[in-house]
């Protein structure tokens, strides 16, 4: 594995945030991971947001991993998810440059997810998409019907943030792709909380490892399956 190597991230002139990168020889695509809440304890060296590293970085692929503005080494304060936002462009504007231009998909866990979501939403560059435990029962995810990238969703069914209802509702609507067109988005539930989820990415063996190939697709910038799975 490619080690990651500390990376001071510009966002505008005056924010710098505390990031890591990792970049292997001729990366075909790379991808930018979001972290937890800030507000919440969430910071890059969550263990989901290390396990999904880890696999991306397993795959091949180029990694950027990083704390939001206000946590851990970063500047700036919490930004009210509208600043994390810009914190999360900034990412993939480095990763680009960083591997000469190769796609780029971002992903994020919990509050992360809704990060990523809202980027990928507005920024048709954007080579996949993957959500982890999105807190649907928090925030709306509509946007994301529009995404054209790859997507992954990725949820325990015990998790009181992601209800099982709106997990299936917004499943039927990405794997609904428009006419004559094939599916884009993949879909897997858990019967797990993402406190489990949590143990189990700490292990190679776990199942959530397994879930977080999302940079296939990004690589193809094709389809994947669109079925929920355990």
């Amino acid at each position: 594995m490619i080690p990651e190597q500390p990376l001071s991230l510009a966002v505008g002139a005056d924010l710098s945030l505390e990031a890591l990168l990792a970049i292997p020889d001729a990366p075909s695509a790379g991808v930018v991971i979001c972290h937890p809440h800030p507000l919440y304890g969430g910071d890059m060296d969550n263990p989901v947001v290390v396990r999904v590293q880890e696999v991306c970085a397993d795959l091949g692929l180029a990694t950027l991993r990083f704390n939001f503005r206000g946590v851990g080494g970063s500047g700036g304060a919490h930004g009210d998810g509208v600043g994390e936002q810009d914190d999360a462009r900034a990412a993939l504007e480095a990763l680009a440059r960083a591997t000469g231009g190769a796609p780029s998909a971002i992903a994020g866990y919990s509050f992360g997810a809704r990060i990523a979501a809202l980027v990928a939403c507005g920024d048709p560059r954007v080579g996949g998409l993957a959500m982890i435990a999105p807190p649907l029962g928090m925030y709306d995810f509509a946007c994301i019907e529009g995404v054209r990238a790859p997507t992954l969703m990725v949820a325990g069914t015990a998790d009181s943030y992601c209800p099982v209802p709106d997990f299936a509702r917004l499943s039927a609507r990405l794997c609904r792709p428009p006419p004559r067109s094939p599916s884009r988005a993949r879909i897997i539930s858990s019967s797990a909380s993402s406190s489990r989820w949590v143990k189990r990415s700490r292990s190679g063996r776990g199942g959530f490892a397994r879930s977080a190939r999302l940079p296939r697709g990004a690589e193809a910038g094709g389809a994947s399956r669109c079925r929920p799975r355990g």
